[in-house]
């Protein structure tokens, strides 16, 4: 309600009076009436109408979650990979604070333990057998 008051006044009290407003004054009241001025011409505005923008409801705001939490393992994946392939072999902790060097965004350190065991079961890297505290490469 506030956003079309403030939209309606900007359009028939601004500089550029698109619409007309019945009675004239500059506060919108609930009975004011509207129409489109038909003996508005000028070369020299542009006119731009301010879109509303409507809520995201709940279910959309879990699905752009979902899609940002699954393109953050992508990234996430995609960095483990990047720095095991430079580095061959890596203690743990090494990996995680390269990892947090090299990401953008926040993430936990659960979350990287996972994509790092996903990887592993995937078979792009191994836990060394001598220390379970390492990881190797697997080209």
């Amino acid at each position: 309600d506030g956003e079309l008051r403030r939209t309606l006044q900007s359009l028939a009290c601004g500089k550029a009076r698109v619409i007309t407003k019945i009675p004239k004054g500059r506060e919108i009241e609930d009975g004011d009436r509207f129409q489109f001025n038909n003996e508005f011409t000028n070369k020299l505005f542009r006119i731009k109408i301010n879109q509303i923008q409507m809520k995201e409801t709940t279910e959309e705001q879990k699905a752009t979650e979902e899609r940002v939490y699954q393109d953050r393992q992508y990234q996430i994946d995609a960095a483990i990979v990047r720095i095991m392939k430079m580095r061959k072999t890596l203690s743990h902790n090494l990996l995680i604070s390269e990892l947090y060097k090299q990401l953008t965004f926040p993430v936990k350190p659960a979350d990287l333990k996972k994509r790092i065991e996903s990887l592993i079961d995937r078979d792009y890297m191994e836990r060394d057998k001598d220390n379970q505290n390492q990881y190797n490469y697997v080209a």
